[in-house]
């Protein structure tokens, strides 16, 4: 039997976690479940797949992930299962497969409920997740999905000598994490010296760690995700900076011509 993660906007106060948990424990009373997190805004499609792309990949392969966010999606709900790099998706057809997945999973199912329910996470995607779990193939959940609904990730801008990127997601701490990768800096950047941009701020230097600048001062580092992140030690860098998401992050690098510019002795 395979593993189940369950993240969801449901929130701690009140009994939504636990209905979904109790009819798991009613068809599967041997089914491990894992809670990734169900403190994700409410509705908050661009929360979700933060937090999902963030860890999903870190679980077996096989893994079932149970997404409770925006369940009932819009005035005419649909919910779809799916497969992608071995993992297996049960999800409101919402937007989180496209941008979980940079456009479409490798297989989509429909999912068709018996009949309307006002709690579709409990009564439709929990008794798919645990069919999967248990090894019941992909297809016979249902017809394979012949489109899904579609939104799109902000792309980088990729210039000669700037890197032109957005703040996409605040966590717990105030930090905030961009969409600049480690990649992207490497490729653009050449190995030439950068400075990151946000608001009035110039930060000239990289951290390890957020603690490893004094306490009270900006740190820019690189998040195990290989993220570009703003924090403050020890501070909320998102009300003290005042960016938050969306907010535009640039990184600027030295073209080789100043770079060759002889220095006055």
């Amino acid at each position: 039997m395979g593993l189940i993660t369950f993240l969801s906007d449901f929130g701690y106060r009140d009994h939504y976690v636990a209905a979904v948990k109790a009819r798991i424990l009613q068809l599967a009373p041997k089914q491990m479940v894992l809670d990734i997190s169900h403190a994700v805004e409410p509705f908050n499609i661009a929360h979700a797949v933060h937090v999902l792309q963030a860890v999903f990949r870190d679980f077996p392969l096989g893994t079932v992930h149970l997404i409770g966010v925006n369940d009932l999606g819009s005035v005419q709900p649909a919910w779809h299962a799916a497969s992608y790099e071995g993992h297996y998706f049960v999800v409101a057809d919402n937007g989180i497969l496209s941008l979980l997945t940079e456009g479409r999973p490798e297989t989509v199912v429909r999912l068709l409920p018996a009949q309307p329910t006002p709690s579709p996470t409990r009564d439709i995607l929990t008794p798919a997740a645990i069919y999967l779990a248990q090894g019941g193939p992909l297809a016979d959940l249902g017809p394979e999905a012949t489109a899904i609904h579609t939104l799109l990730n902000r792309q980088l801008r990729l210039q000669d000598h700037r890197i032109t990127g957005h703040v996409v997601h605040v966590d717990h701490y105030g930090n905030l994490i961009t969409d600049i990768t480690r990649t992207a800096v490497e490729a653009v950047g050449h190995g030439r010296p950068g400075t990151i941009h946000f608001m009035r701020e110039i930060v000239r230097e990289l951290h390890p760690h957020y603690q490893a600048a004094p306490p009270g001062d900006v740190a820019c580092i690189f998040n195990s995700q290989d993220q570009l992140c703003i924090g403050i030690n020890q501070g909320n860098a998102a009300e003290l900076l005042g960016l938050y998401f969306d907010s535009q992050v640039e990184v600027h690098f030295m073209s080789e011509a100043t770079l060759l510019e002889p220095k006055n002795s």
